[in-house]
């Protein structure tokens, strides 16, 4: 008996790495102080009824942000360990199996673990503020989807001490992903982590565009509405149409490993390359969904901090639309050494191309509105100011590579590497933190150290440069991705090393932005936004207390034009507007919180492990419970309660600081 449990030990848990022990050893420790202390403050209760069951979307949204940085954590930790292991030839800190790994787990959780749950968490705290709305359209299905997330990362994550992680590549390529050169789990918790996750980002995206189409405030019209809305509803669009392609075909991969289909394989009558195909058809609008949102934050940035409305905001709109659209007509520029001929060729490096014009349209937009104005340069103005040159070498890099003949040299170099990362880190990840610093006021109602802020922005620009333009002319020498080693009479070792040392100093900046939240906490009350408008703000979010209510606005606002706040402070109106004592209040209709979005993610957990050790008396009891919870919730009619007027006059006077007769 003892003897079988170890046998089932040895395989199910992973073992031989001292890496996977120490985070055996961390995962325990962390677990363990995070029940101590919810027990010993008694805050269990608190954290369900608050937090776990909550469908506020500004919780969620903070729930969101806050995975969004333990993934970032995590992925970083991928990207030094692979710098550790190429800053010098012939290293073998990490082996070539664990460097597979690595890799692959580094794409897979900073695209979809980390871009898309931080995206989703500014979507969530903000564009409801924006277009005046008390919540989203569907709040149930808005916590559902961020705990389907959550339960898709977890166990994707958790391949990393159980079963073994997955090895295929972040996009999982055939043959290497199917069962005859990949016999292991790690691919099977890659395609159930994806898809339960996956699923959850398609109700984000068809929430959101509800929310937005049919939830703004009176008088908002779509011309009238913030540029961050519409980049929001251009990335749902985008999400609307792809996530369907990924979900199926990793569908149609779980079939060639579990029932024996042979969709990707050559020897079964399939064709990985249909394969590539479908996963890009979802993977390059993925790119363009979560570069968006950060087109709109730069873009409500870039008119508050220079005083300015935004130059070219019709411009801007169809710019966001049209890049929207094309994003689905360009996957082939991915693979133009397949072999589709000249014709194809020609027709997706011209649609590469055409993609640059609304992109390119935006940065002269941003430029024209800073043109002669007061331009006041705090932390989020900094971000924005250090995306843009970052951005253009990123999109002049992406035109090289779209030139078909070019592409066949720099195809699978580390120069593709660096373009990818110019973009994503450049534009998305800037873009982000920039969101966060601007907004983080009215998510919390204190502002963050500004000298701790620019310390962390510099490190990681100097960091970045460092790291990735070394690794332009890595791949114009010949260095291909994915390699686990190299020697010294390559020539490469030089500018390995500077691009590790500037690896290191991005891991420092993310160190300073965590110690510049713990400080902001700690001083909060010296940094309290008694204001709701710290930075004399354009758009309907500044015109709320800090933080904002759980009902948002008490009474909804009445919008005329564009930046409608900013005209009414330049008229004196905003004035009548705080004194909420003069307008007619009236109970606020509200959604109550609920348990069964949590409890359906734990359901599909369960699913998705089972699946991933074909273990059905697991899933079946999982996908049972899914069942189960969505037929309870159809008959469940007692969703929603009334917020009195009593306790509105209340919550507005202690927020707003007066007394309401």
């Amino acid at each position: 008996m003892f003897d079988q449990i170890k046998e089932f030990a040895s395989g199910f848990f992973v073992t031989g790495d001292p890496l996977i022990y120490g985070a055996d050893v961390s995962i325990l420790l962390v677990t363990a102080a995070i029940i101590f202390t919810l027990t010993y403050f008694k805050k269990w209760r608190w954290l369900w009824r608050e937090w776990l069951t909550s469908v506020d979307h500004k919780k969620i949204g903070i729930m969101y942000i806050l995975a969004a940085f333990l993934m970032m954590f995590r992925g970083g930790v991928d990207a030094l360990l692979m710098r550790a292991q190429l800053a010098i030839p012939g290293a073998d800190f990490l082996q070539p199996d664990h460097y597979n790994e690595v890799f692959t787990t580094h794409g897979v959780i900073m695209i979809l673990f980390m871009a898309m749950p931080f995206m989703f968490g500014l979507f969530n705290i903000i564009v409801p503020l924006q277009i005046g709305a008390r919540d989203v359209a569907y709040p149930i299905l808005n916590s559902l989807s961020f705990w389907l997330f959550f339960a898709g990362a977890m166990l994707f994550n958790l391949s990393f001490v159980i079963g073994g992680s997955p090895d295929a590549g972040w996009l999982a390529y055939p043959p290497y992903s199917e069962l005859m050169y990949n016999p292991g789990v790690g691919q099977d918790f890659y395609i159930w982590g994806i898809q339960i996750s996956g699923i959850g980002s398609l109700m984000t995206g068809i929430n959101f565009l509800v929310t937005i189409l049919k939830m703004r405030a009176p008088g908002m019209k779509l011309m009238k509405m913030p540029l961050f809305p519409w980049s929001v509803l251009s990335s749902c669009i985008a999400i609307i149409f792809s996530f369907p392609i990924l979900t199926a075909t990793l569908a149609l991969l779980f079939l060639d490993r579990y029932a024996g289909a042979h969709f990707f394989t050559l020897d079964g009558g399939g064709n990985p390359m249909m394969y590539i195909n479908l996963i890009w058809m979802w993977g390059h609008p993925e790119v363009y969904i979560i570069v968006l949102p950060a087109f709109g934050i730069f873009s409500e940035i870039v008119s508050t901090f220079s005083r300015k409305k935004l130059f070219g905001y019709q411009s801007m709109v169809y710019a966001m639309i049209i890049i929207s659209v094309l994003s689905f007509l360009v996957w082939a520029h991915h693979f133009f050494t397949m072999g589709s001929g000249a014709g194809v060729n020609t027709f997706f490096a011209l649609s590469t191309m055409l993609i640059a014009i609304p992109t390119g349209v935006k940065v002269f937009n941003w430029l024209f509105t800073m043109f002669r104005g007061k331009i006041t340069v705090k932390t989020p103005m900094l971000w924005t100011i250090g995306f843009i040159p970052c951005f253009i070498v990123g999109g002049l890099t992406g035109v090289l590579l779209s030139v078909a003949p070019a592409d066949f040299q720099f195809h699978n170099s580390y120069f593709l590497i660096a373009h990818f990362h110019q973009v994503i880190i450049g534009g998305v990840i800037f873009g982000y933190f920039a969101g966060l610093y601007y907004w983080w006021p009215k998510m919390f109602g204190f502002t963050l150290n500004e000298h701790i802020g620019k310390w962390a922005f510099w490190f990681w620009n100097i960091g970045f440069y460092a790291c990735f333009m070394p690794q332009y002319v890595l791949g114009l020498m010949g260095m291909t991705r994915r390699v686990v080693s190299y020697g010294w009479d390559k020539g490469w070792w030089p500018l390995n090393f500077v691009s590790t040392i500037g690896a290191a100093l991005m891991g420092i900046a993310f160190v300073l932005q965590v110690w510049q939240i713990i400080h902001g906490v700690k001083h909060y009350r010296k940094n309290l936004d008694t204001t709701g408008d710290p930075w004399d703000g354009r758009t309907l979010e500044w015109s709320i207390p800090s933080p904002a209510p759980h009902y948002n606005f008490a009474v909804l606002p009445q919008v005329e034009e564009l930046d409608d706040w900013w005209e009414k402070k330049q008229r004196g109106v905003h004035k009548q507007l705080n004194n909420i004592a003069e307008e007619k209040l009236e109970p606020i209709h509200m959604p109550k919180n609920s348990g069964m979005p949590i409890i359906m993610a734990g359901c599909w957990f369960l699913a998705g492990f089972g699946f991933v050790f074909h273990w059905l008396w697991l899933t079946i009891p999982g996908l049972a419970g899914v069942a189960i919870c969505m037929l309870a919730h159809s008959f469940n009619y007692d969703t929603d309660y009334y917020i009195p007027v009593k306790e509105i006059k209340e919550t507005e006077a202690a927020l707003r600081k007066v007394t309401i007769s």
